[in-house]
Order: structure tokens, then C-alpha cells, then sequence
């Protein structure tokens, strides 16, 4: 019963920010642009290598199991 109050009063909160959103004035330079894709590069890149570090666990995962017997 306890986590059905939590959750109405997180609802009826998120409920309240939306309702009365307010305009903001934000402003992004030309650096924030070239921030993002470094970022999105530099995740790639991370991605790729642990790939690579990791490949041949990811590869036994996959791979077929041979029968005892040595047939397939």
C-alpha cells in the first residue's frame, strides 16, 4: 500500500512540473555541437574496443555445441 502512495505522489509532482512548464532561454555556442559528437564518437569508439577485449567470450556464446561424440 505504501509504494501505491509513493507513486501517486511522484505522479501527481510530475504532473504538477508539466502542467506549469515555463519557457526557458538556453543557449547553445557553436562548441556544444562538436561537444556531442565527440562524446558520441568517444562511446563508439569505447563500444568497439571492448568488443575487441572481449570477443572471444562474445563468439563461445554464440558458437554451436558440439556433441561428445565429436559429430555436430
Amino acid at each position: 500500500m505504501r509504494m501505491k502512495s509513493a507513486f501517486s505522489v511522484a505522479a501527481a509532482a510530475a504532473i504538477t512540473l508539466l502542467a506549469t512548464e515555463r519557457p526557458v532561454e538556453a543557449y547553445l555556442d557553436p562548441g556544444s555541437g562538436s561537444m556531442l559528437l565527440q562524446v558520441l564518437l568517444g562511446g563508439f569508439a569505447a563500444v568497439g574496443v571492448a568488443a575487441r577485449l572481449y570477443w572471444h567470450r562474445l563468439a563461445t556464446l554464440f558458437r554451436r555445441k558440439t556433441d561428445a561424440r565429436g559429430g555436430q
